[in-house]
């Protein structure tokens, strides 16, 4: 099973590691990874830029509303992401627990879909598995 681990932080957390030495956050997120990939669970990971690079897209409108960051009041922001393979939703939560993540951080953990939670029948899930198929074949290149 596949899970992605979303990496969350209030906005005085994320304050507070601007007082930690980015050579100690890199240092611990690299003892992390380097964890998981010898344990050979960890599909991939990125961390985000600071939220005012960003954007949302809002679709309450008819026409999509495209707004800048910072987005006003944000409650938590969303600072990046590791997707783990395991075998089980407690493997998964005992790789959350691991993160060299502090207070007012937290790991939103949620499973992946796969190809077998669809119906097999559906026209666009066999497109979508003989597009998956296809960027395979690319990157193996």
């Amino acid at each position: 099973m596949k899970f992605m681990l979303i990496m969350r932080a209030t906005d005085a957390a994320v304050e507070a590691y601007q007082d930690i030495p980015f050579e100690q956050i890199i240092e611990a997120m690299g003892k992390y990874n380097e964890s998981m990939m010898k344990a050979g669970v960890l599909l991939a990971g990125e961390g985000l830029t600071d939220a005012s690079e960003g954007f949302v897209v809002d679709f309450s409108a008819e026409q999509p509303l495209v707004t800048d960051g910072p987005y006003g009041e944000t409650k938590e922001l969303f600072n990046g992401f590791w997707i783990i393979e395991v075998s089980t939703r407690e493997e998964a939560a005992q790789w959350a627990s691991r993160a060299p993540l502090g207070p007012g951080a937290f790991l939103e953990v949620r499973r992946v879909t796969e190809m077998d939670d669809f119906p097999a029948d559906n026209e666009w899930i066999q497109k979508e598995e003989g597009w998956r198929e296809e960027q395979a074949q690319r990157t193996q290149r």
